[in-house]
């Protein structure tokens, strides 16, 4: 078919195109629709009793506003990734969060081995983190990935990538809501490296999950 073919069919033959909302506004819907799934599985497990504790420490919630504000950043990037034409500056726009919530658990490792000494460092298996983030993020995944192929994620990858990253984020904000291991190398190695783990996991399958769909033209 010609050129200019194509281009008179698609003319005379092509529906209405809905525009797709904001990347702000798909953001929040995506929010609303996370929040119930994570807010049954928080039900369902039980918030740890010393919450309230937890609250009254300003840098538990600074990590714990890190985390949300990097799943959010993270989903923000990647409705900006997946519409062609935007600027790739905006893929990076979750490094910010990040690197806040990487530095208040760095943090927390240094004052936990002023305070306690080695005992502040000691590492244990904590095999909870990554069943526990895979079923809170189950739900923020299915539906980031929904609202993401409405659009056209030509960069698979990176798009899968923020979109773990996001799912990711808000699972482990909401994981230390009921678990309470959560000395800052246990949360950075095992809650953060889980997060990390399933967002590579994630590229590595986005070409084939966000695959973009094509007409076929006879």
């Amino acid at each position: 078919m010609r050129t200019d073919e194509l281009i008179e069919r698609l003319a005379s033959e092509a529906g209405p195109v809905r525009c797709l909302r904001s990347p702000q506004r798909r953001t929040l819907q995506w929010l609303a629709l996370s929040l119930p799934w994570v807010v049954a599985v928080v039900f369902i497990m039980g918030l740890r009793p010393d919450l309230g504790a937890r609250l009254a420490d300003p840098r538990w919630l600074l990590e714990e506003f890190a985390a949300l504000a990097t799943g959010l950043m993270a989903a923000m990037a990647s409705f900006c990734a997946g519409v062609p034409g935007r600027p790739r500056w905006e893929h990076f726009l979750p490094l910010l969060p990040l690197a806040v919530w990487l530095g208040t658990l760095g943090q927390g490792c240094v004052q936990d081995w002023l305070q306690i000494g080695y005992g502040g460092l000691a590492l244990k298996a904590d095999w909870q983190c990554l069943p526990a983030i895979m079923v809170i993020g189950l739900g923020p995944a299915v539906v980031i990935a929904r609202m993401i192929l409405k659009g056209s994620p030509i960069t698979a990858m990176t798009t899968a990538a923020l979109a773990a990253l996001a799912a990711g984020g808000l699972a482990a904000a909401a994981l230390r809501l009921f678990h309470p291991e959560d000395t800052s190398l246990m949360v950075l190695v095992w809650q953060a490296g889980t997060v990390f783990g399933l967002t590579l996991a994630a590229a590595l399958l986005g070409k084939t999950v966000l695959r973009w769909p094509l007409a076929r033209l006879p």
